[in-house]
This record gives C-alpha cells, sequence and structure tokens, in this order.
C-alpha cells in the first residue's frame, strides 16, 4: 500500500463527518488519524494534529462537557450498552481455526487494513463479519485476534440488555449504539445476536419486536463504511434472511476436529504432557469437546499445580477431562459418555478394543494412574473378580 493511501480511509471519514457537522466524529478521528501517525514514524504530524484538536476543543466543545468518550446508555435505566474490552488483559494464544476459516478471516483482516487503498479507488468498503456456531467454540475469542490484529478498540453490546422493558426505547437503543459506532474508530460486536435479529415472521413474537428487528436492520445500513461490524450467535436457525444478507462473511465456528484438538491441547497445556503418545490419547478423548472445554480442564490442572505445587500428571488430566463431560454435551461427548460410571478395569478394557495401538498399556497405566503391569491385567485379562 502506498503512503498516499495509507491514511484516507481515516482523511475520508474526517471530512465526512466535517460536512455533516459531526463534531464528534472528526474529533474521534483525528485523534486516530494523529495515533496511527505516530505509530507510523511520523510524530512530528502527530503533533500537530493533536495541537490542533487541544487549541480547538473549546471551540468544538461546550466547555461543560468531558473531552472523555462517552458510551450509550439505556434511555430509561441508563445502563451501558456497551462496554469497551481491555484487549490488553488477554494474553491467548493464535486462534486454532481450519483452512477455509482461517482464508475467511485472513481476507476479512486484510481488507480492514487496505480500507484507505480501496476507498481512494471509489469502491464501497462496507463489510462485516458473522460467527455463528455452538458455545465455546471460540467466537468471542476471535473477535479479540481480530480486534488485535487491526489494533482497533473492541466494543462488546449484548444485545440481550439492549431490548428495554419498553419496546419503544429498544429501537433508540439500538439507534445509539449504532451512532456510537459510526463516529468511533472501533470493532463494534454484537454478542448473542439472535436476542434481537431473530425471524421477523416468528408467530410467537410481537408485531412491535418484529418492527424493532426492522429498525435493527435498517441502523445495521446506515452504518455504512463507517466501523466495522462482527457479530456472533448460538442459534443461527433463529436469524432472518435478511439478517443474513448484511454480513458480507460467514464464519461457522463448530467443534473442532481431532487436528485442532491436538492443536488446543498444546496450547493450552504447554509442558504436560510430555510424551507425545499421552497428547494423542488426549486427542482422541477430547472428541465432541469445544475448544472451550479443552481450555477449561487445563486452567483445572494449573489451579491444581498452584494449589498442591506438583506438577499434574496424566491421571489428573483424564480426571478433569472425565468431570468436565457430564452434563450437557454428553451426546457429542460420545466416548466419555460410554465410560460414564465405569470401573477402571472397565474403562480399560475399552479403550483397549477402540484402538490397541494408541492405547497402549503403558498410556492407559498414566491414564489410570496405575503400573503398566495392571493396565496389562485389566486391558487384556477378562475376568469375573475385580482385578
Amino acid at each position: 500500500m502506498s503512503d498516499d493511501n495509507r491514511y484516507m480511509s481515516e482523511i475520508f471519514r474526517i471530512v465526512n463527518g466535517a460536512l455533516r457537522l459531526d463534531i464528534e466524529r472528526v474529533r474521534n478521528y483525528t485523534a486516530f488519524l494523529a495515533e496511527k501517525l505516530e505509530k507510523a514514524g511520523d510524530t512530528a504530524t502527530a503533533k500537530r494534529l493533536r495541537k490542533l484538536l487541544q487549541e480547538t476543543d473549546h471551540q468544538l466543545r461546550p466547555g461543560s462537557l468531558s473531552t472523555a468518550r462517552a458510551l450509550p446508555v439505556d434511555s430509561e435505566s441508563r445502563f451501558p450498552l456497551i462496554e469497551q474490552v481491555n484487549l490488553r488483559a488477554y494474553n491467548e494464544p493464535t486462534v486454532v481455526l481450519d483452512d477455509a476459516q482461517w482464508a475467511s478471516v485472513r481476507e476479512f483482516i486484510s481488507i480492514a487494513k487496505s480500507q484507505g487503498q480501496i476507498e481512494s479507488q471509489g469502491v464501497n468498503t462496507a463489510f462485516s463479519m458473522l460467527m455463528y456456531g455452538p458455545p465455546g467454540t471460540g467466537k468471542s475469542r476471535l473477535a479479540r485476534y481480530i480486534a488485535t490484529e487491526l489494533d482497533l478498540d473492541l466494543f462488546v453490546a449484548r444485545l440481550d440488555g439492549l431490548i428495554s422493558s419498553y419496546l419503544g426505547s429498544t429501537s433508540k437503543n439500538i439507534r445509539a449504539l449504532f451512532e456510537f459506532a459510526s463516529k468511533t474508530p472501533c470493532i463494534l460486536f454484537l454478542d448473542e445476536f439472535d436476542a434481537i435479529a431473530k425471524l421477523r415472521g416468528d408467530t410467537q413474537e410481537l408485531g412491535e419486536l418484529k418492527r424493532v428487528v426492522n429498525s435493527f436492520i435498517q441502523n445495521l445500513d446506515s452504518v455504512g463504511q463507517h466501523s466495522i461490524i462482527l457479530a456472533a450467535t448460538n442459534h443461527e436457525e433463529l436469524l432472518d434472511n435478511a439478517v443474513w444478507r448484511r454480513f458480507t462473511y460467514r464464519v461457522q465456528l463448530s467443534y473442532p476436529n481431532a487436528d485442532m484438538r491436538h492443536r488446543l491441547w498444546e496450547q493450552f497445556l504447554p509442558g504436560m504432557p510430555s510424551r507425545k503418545k499421552d497428547l494423542l490419547a488426549l486427542t482422541d478423548l477430547s472428541e465432541g469437546f469445544s475448544g472451550a472445554d479443552i481450555q477449561e480442564v487445563c486452567l483445572r490442572l494449573q489451579r491444581k499445580r498452584a494449589s498442591e505445587k506438583a506438577e499434574p500428571t496424566l491421571a489428573d488430566t483424564f480426571a478433569a477431562l472425565r468431570n468436565i463431560a457430564i452434563g450437557e454435551g454428553e451426546e457429542r461427548r460420545a466416548l466419555l459418555s460410554a465410560i460414564k460410571g465405569s470401573s477402571p478395569r472397565d474403562i480399560a478394557r475399552t479403550l483397549r478394543d477402540r484402538n490397541e495401538r494408541l492405547y497402549s498399556t503403558e498410556v492407559l497405566g498414566r491414564l489410570l494412574g496405575v503400573s503398566k503391569a495392571t493396565a496389562h491385567r485389566w486391558a487384556t485379562i477378562r475376568s469375573v473378580d475385580n482385578g
């Protein structure tokens, strides 16, 4: 990208705000441009822009107003409708995606980084991404990754909080949310998107709520080229067809396959297990688990290590994995559901029958916390005693 086009996106937004007499947009994008110039090494120009903002502050703002960025609030309760994510608080490994998912995400990020160059050629760069799939598959984490890659603030609106007890106020809340996004260099993340973008044809919904959905769609259109919109839902089947059309990028996040689970274990459980065979066993045992499930198992082991001041064993990992498998989602965690409540001997036999090469007596011994000889006896000798 040439230096001439590098900052065109911000310049267009500043000019647009000036022509519309939208002082807040002018100030926000001027400050954002100064920050980008400073990061690029042009500290002199950044300093001049900030000086202009400081000198004209009393002209652009009433003296009683704070220069701090005001977040939109519910018109009735005054409760904030949006919150900023502290991206520095997250020390996360690289997002684990498959090749097709990465292709969409990288294209999205590339276009966002090239907005100025694209807009200088008169091409509409309005774009947004919808992430959908079951809970725990990494939608929020992916939103944080995109914001970090683009070096933009991430603001999250939980859309269930936008819905006021006064339905007329809900439309006002939606309008305030998008007005904020259009004036602020940021990424707006619409979490739990299905809470508002339901099917307008749903006969169980009130007519007023259907009108709210229409209002939401209109506001989404009005953002145009002024913001990057990300949305996430666990219930994509509830979304209106018109809502789907508003998102130029769509990424389905499902439960990780074997290769992805292997990488997740490597990320979240550094240094343990040290044996490759143990990691392969955990990859197989976690079939049907989400990335969040695997992360929670590893967090439990980290707490255990800090509390007991001892390195967790493979048996500890297996016990935590079996515990996480209890309850919701058992039907997709077929392997661990099959051995739920089984004796160690029965578990050894089941795993041995499943994959004799993967579940060697050595691996079984570490999984069950017994000697290799005991694991061999349990797995290979059928008898009526308790082993």
